[in-house]
């Protein structure tokens, strides 16, 4: 709770404690981007979801049963599922870039 007889800020320091030599303060604002993922971590996700991770399954689905690798089909739609993960984040925020560019 503030008291309300002093609203005001004296710029007093603490007793004994000399700031003549200290440096300004800096004010910082932490302003929050217009995207939700900046721009290099959506270049990544965007080619790893259209080409990396549906190129990865379409292969491990070939070669995987003909070396005889165990749990190929859980590979593959694992890989899938990251594909699709990958597409929903670059898909949102390309959304939110668009609304934000928009308004």
């Amino acid at each position: 709770m503030t008291d309300s007889k002093n609203t005001t800020d004296t710029g007093e320091t603490l007793p004994g404690v000399d700031v003549s030599d200290w440096p300004e303060p800096a004010y910082v604002t932490h302003d929050v981007p217009d995207w939700l993922i900046p721009s290099r971590v959506y270049d990544i996700l965007k080619w790893l979801g259209l080409i990396v991770l549906p190129a990865l399954a379409v292969f491990v689905n070939t070669v995987g049963p003909a070396w005889g690798w165990p749990h190929v089909d859980a590979i593959v739609i694992t890989l899938n599922a990251l594909g699709i993960l990958a597409g929903a984040l670059i898909g949102v925020s390309a959304i939110k870039q668009r609304l934000d560019r928009a308004a």
